[in-house]
């Protein structure tokens, strides 16, 4: 820097232009090092592993002077860097000392302390027993080094029989807490749920959400008032109601008030939710371990009451679920359990970073653990309330203890120091995960790119590390949180979208995010996963109800229920459970709203994405009826799949007493099937393509999944002149925007879009379009996946869509392009007849020709052909043999591909092996050589459709990719986010060359009674189109 001489006590410095461009440069790059905003930023390349200078402390100990210092390393990282990592966590987060303090106060349980010194001193601990406030407020305040006491590392804060509103740690001192000391204490958790004040601001702030919660009376309580409560959601709060304004469980709630007011099946808590109304009541023991971001076990073990006569006993969960709900459905009674306390833990830690004071209101202490009771209720349903949560693991039998009761709680405390002071070594583990979750790419000479080194803090390697400790230390703990349940992920999004509209705590999602991702890839590399009850199987020998439970107990809740044995069923001869199904069977088990009540005939779920079957079945209430889905001669369950969307199951309830088994009624389901999980499109994304789902690979010796595009294939695609796709299979790829390519949910699907490589398909405007389809005959035949493409035809040209129906027959269609094109379709193959009767492929050929006369022997004729999977090379031998024969040889035949299809396991279709599938990709490669050596034009389907095989729309044969609807809009259904994209789905890189106006005018015409929706269908669709055009257009703009 230049600096020139000015007047006394003054200097000005004017920097060179290339400085200060290097000092901006700077300050953006350490902009980037902000740890966990993108997944971009986690790929920001640090020089080196260079933590900070460590300085030596009083007692001879080393400590970091920054929490924060980043760790980079490339995914190959060997040894070398496991130990430095290592060395790094055990300098500041490592156990030294084995010093526990307990704090014992005046009306402590002895037991407990006994019990606590030996199980501590089982580990190596030494010991000190502090029962003097004085002493501990000393403790605190003088902070490790600083005391008379050696160094400290586990602080234990024993229960007290006498709650006197103190505590033994005060929250402000957790300032003074050090990274390597643990104390069981989580400050926010204790305010919020083991307090009335916490629970009643809670309540108030998130009053929208139905609780699974004793609701407290908080009308003595200041709390939070109305309206500073709704300034900290307000943002969110509308969001989130014009949301479900458009949601189609709102849509389905309003259609059903009528009924539901008529059969109300909830009540107000205080109604319900006495002791004496509730079947049974259990103590459900779990530990947290990090509240933000939360992780969080449940123990095995649980005490169960039995209100009426309050007696209990200690049982296994397992046990508990198996004997109390053996005949609905223990698994879902578990995972509702789980559900509900998440619940309650993911609001605590969202409003615990949100609440009024700040989210510096409570300190954070890395390493503090809080050891929670959950005491909750069941009562005839599968349903769990929370009746309340205490702050230690808590009993309540200190006057009715038993031996067992004594073990139990031993047992207990054991496996929970066992788990948390556990020295399973994870670090190498941690970077085998980081791998997978990132990928690697290694050059020429077996070297790893410097790009793709990832960077934490020393504070997020140590989180990531001890997850991995905890996973694989579990014992008889199973984990709480972090949960894959689409509920619970989903319901992680929408809170802090709620509190945090302008997100600001996007990195705690970050965080999140890794934790699942490591949680992911540690029971990928460890095939026998922790236990969980997912695959219970409920034999007679598990279900003998011996083994400590009371025999008033078991007969009460067998009554409640009816038995499950093999061939067994209960009916009624009443003639008023004629019209009655006992109960409906879902697998997997469907949250159905309402709750089953055989007078209620309609209900309404919604499932994930990733969930594609679902197997339904039902069982009548008198024992001369019959359940038959869907029709009366179809099966009494079966396995259905689930398109996106809606998808409408009908039960049909049939008397079979009389001569001619009549419909006495008729139950409906309906199942709303949620579109791919989408993260709106930032402004810090990159590009990722796939062509194939690692689930389902069609071409194993190829990538799968999304692969980050490189610069260089951006640039080309992203040029201003593209030359113009000469052929419909060309080969391509699925391009998207994401936060990262290591994990699908976090890109945008709306902006999804088809790059062919190297070229790009033209999108006409209407006009042109019509010109091009003026005077010409179009014949269509094959199966309904080659009649959606007609319908998006017809609806593209006349930009209406006057006319639908599922025709299985011959149809012509004269009022086509104001009736200057015809169009006729025949439908192939018949299957719904007898294979002896069935109209050869030859023959409904012949027909459709003669149907459609008189037809020139020119381009201005042109036969699309094609279907699913029923078409060969042998059909494209038999088109030119007929051609031929009828002086047809110069027409333009358009072959479109085969595509996915018939690949899930449902009930009465052939469903293909993934061997089978796999196969596919040949047998289409024949149908194109085929196609092309006949001179034919071609449409590649299968690579368009293969790696989204799970988007398809309804239909048994999980191959449409497309649906016509009504699209007035007063009659249309809620938005099912099958509109067409906001960016024309045919090509490069989102370009402006997409003219995305052009092609949604026709989707918007509120003059079109119908309307063809789904983009997969759009894409190759538009591929027809384009061929069917290629020789009408001399020039194409750019």
């Amino acid at each position: 820097m230049v600096c020139g001489q000015v007047p006394r006590c003054r200097r000005l410095c004017r920097p060179r232009p290339f400085l200060l461009a290097l000092v901006v440069a700077l300050c953006l790059f350490c902009q980037t090092l902000t740890p966990l905003m993108s997944s971009s930023v986690l790929s920001a390349v640090v020089n080196g592993i260079a933590p900070n200078k460590l300085t030596k402390t009083q007692q001879g100990r080393y400590k970091e002077v920054s929490p924060s210092t980043i760790h980079c390393f490339l995914p190959g990282s060997n040894s070398e860097t496991v130990k430095k990592i290592d060395v790094s966590i055990l300098q500041y987060f490592g156990s030294h000392t084995r010093r526990a303090v307990l704090y014992a106060p005046a009306a402590h349980h002895e037991t407990d302390r006994q019990l606590c010194q030996r199980i501590l001193a089982k580990h190596g601990y030494t010991v000190t027993v502090l029962e003097n406030r004085r002493l501990v407020e000393d403790l605190r305040h003088e902070g490790p080094y600083h005391s008379g006491m050696t160094p400290w590392d586990l602080f234990i804060c024993l229960s007290s029989r006498r709650n006197d509103g103190t505590d033994c740690f005060q929250t402000e001192d957790l300032r003074n807490i050090e990274h390597f000391q643990k104390v069981n204490l989580l400050p926010e958790i204790q305010h919020f749920l083991c307090r009335k004040e916490g629970l009643c601001q809670i309540i108030k702030a998130f009053s929208d959400l139905q609780l699974p919660l004793v609701t407290p009376d908080c009308s003595g309580q200041p709390g939070l008032s109305r309206a500073s409560t709704t300034r900290n959601v307000s943002q969110g709060s509308t969001i989130t109601e014009q949301a479900r304004a458009s949601h189609p469980q709102h849509w389905w709630k309003q259609s059903m008030s009528t009924k539901l007011n008529q059969v109300s099946t909830t009540s107000d808590h205080k109604d319900i939710l006495k002791a004496q109304d509730l079947s049974v009541i259990i103590k459900a023991y779990v530990l947290v371990t990090s509240l933000t971001p939360l992780r969080a076990f449940i123990h095995s073990t649980t005490m169960v009451w039995h209100p009426p006569k309050k007696k209990h006993f200690t049982i296994k969960l397992k046990r508990f679920f198996e004997i109390f709900f053996r005949n609905s459905s223990p698994q879902q009674a578990f995972n509702n359990m789980k559900e509900a306390i998440n619940k309650l833990l993911l609001i605590t830690e969202v409003f615990s970073k949100s609440s009024p004071s700040g989210p510096n209101s409570f300190n954070q202490c890395s390493q503090c653990f809080q050891m929670l009771t959950f005491d909750i209720g069941f009562s005839m349903s599968i349903h769990p309330v929370v009746l309340k949560v205490h702050e230690n693991f808590d009993f309540q039998v200190e006057n009715e203890s038993t031996i067992q009761d004594q073990i139990s709680k031993e047992l207990l405390f054991e496996d929970t120091f066992k788990f948390l002071l556990s020295n399973e070594s994870s670090t190498s583990s941690f970077i085998e995960a980081l791998q997978k979750i990132y990928g690697s790419s290694v050059s020429k000479d077996g070297t790893y790119n410097r790009e793709d080194e990832q960077c934490f803090s020393l504070e997020q390697i140590n989180s990531m590390i001890t997850f991995i400790k905890e996973l694989k230390s579990l014992g008889q703990f199973e984990l709480l949180f972090p949960s894959s349940a689409p509920k619970i992920q989903m319901l992680l999004q929408e809170l802090y979208r709620m509190v945090d509209p302008m997100r600001r705590l996007n990195s705690v999602l970050t965080v999140h995010w890794l934790l699942s991702s490591v949680l992911q890839q540690f029971q990928f590399m460890n095939k026998e996963a922790h236990t969980n009850l997912s695959e219970w199987q409920l034999s007679q020998e598990n279900m003998s109800p011996k083994q400590n439970v009371p025999s008033d107990f078991r007969k009460n809740h067998e009554a409640l229920h009816y038995s499950s044995k093999t061939g067994e069923r209960q009916c009624s001869y009443d003639k008023d459970t004629l019209s009655h199904i006992r109960q409906i069977f879902t697998s997997p088990q469907l949250d159905l709203n309402p709750q089953f009540n055989p007078k209620i005939r309609e209900y309404y779920a919604e499932v994930p994405f990733d969930m594609v079957t679902v197997k339904i079945g039902a069982e009548p209430s008198n024992c001369q009826c019959h359940v038959h889905l869907d029709d009366k001669n179809g099966p009494s369950n079966a396995n259905y799949p689930l398109g996106l969307g809606l998808n409408k199951v009908i039960i049909l309830l049939m008397d079979d007493s009389q001569p001619s088994p009549e419909v006495v009624s008729s139950y409906r389901i309906t199942i709303y099937r949620e579109d791919r999980p989408s993260l709106p499109l930032f402004d810090d994304y990159m590009m990722c393509g796939f062509v194939q789902d690692c689930a389902s690979k069609i071409r194993p010796e190829e990538s799968c999944g999304l692969q980050p595009l490189s610069h260089e294939y951006l640039s080309a695609i992203s040029q201003t002149v593209f030359k113009t796709c000469e052929a419909g299979d060309t080969k391509g790829q699925w391009i998207v925007p994401c936060l990262s390519c290591s994990d699908n949910r976090t890109c945008d699907w709306r902006e999804i879009t088809w790059q062919p490589h190297g070229c790009r398909y033209s999108l006409l405007a209407k006009p042109e379009l019509q010109r091009c389809m003026e005077g010409r005959r179009i014949l269509f035949i094959g199966d309904s996946t080659n009649r959606g493409m007609m319908y998006y035809l017809i609806e593209r040209v006349n930009k209406t869509l006057q006319e639908w129906q599922k025709t299985h027959d011959v149809k012509c269609y004269h009022n086509i392009n104001e009736g200057k094109t015809f169009i006729s379709y025949s439908y192939y193959p018949q299957f719904w007849m007898n294979a002896n009767q069935r109209p050869t492929f030859e023959k409904a050929l012949e027909q459709l020709l003669q149907r459609s006369r008189p037809l020139e022997n020119t381009d201005q004729t042109v036969l699309i052909v094609g279907g699913v999977q029923w078409l060969n090379s042998n059909h494209l031998q038999i088109i030119q043999k007929v051609l031929n024969r009828e002086n047809l040889s110069n027409i333009l035949v358009i072959v479109k591909s085969i595509g996915m299809g018939f690949h899930l396991p449902v009930d009465g279709i052939h469903s293909l092996s993934q061997a089978e599938v796999q196969n596919l990709w040949n047998e289409n490669l024949i149908i194109l050589d085929t196609a092309k050596n006949l001179g034919y034009e071609v449409v590649d389907t299968f690579v368009i459709t293969m790696g989204r095989y799970k988007e398809f729309l309804q239909g048994k044969c999980g191959c449409h990719f497309h649906e016509v609807v009504k699209s007035n809009p007063s009659e249309e259904r809620p938005h099912i986010t099958m509109t067409l994209s906001r960016h024309y789905t045919l090509g490069k890189y989102f370009g402006s060359q997409s003219k995305p106006s052009q092609l949604q005018d026709y989707a918007t015409n509120s003059q079109s009674p119908y309307h063809v929706r789904g983009p997969i269908n759009q894409v190759y669709s538009e591929i027809l189109l384009s061929r069917l055009c290629a020789n009408k257009r001399e020039f194409v703009s750019t």
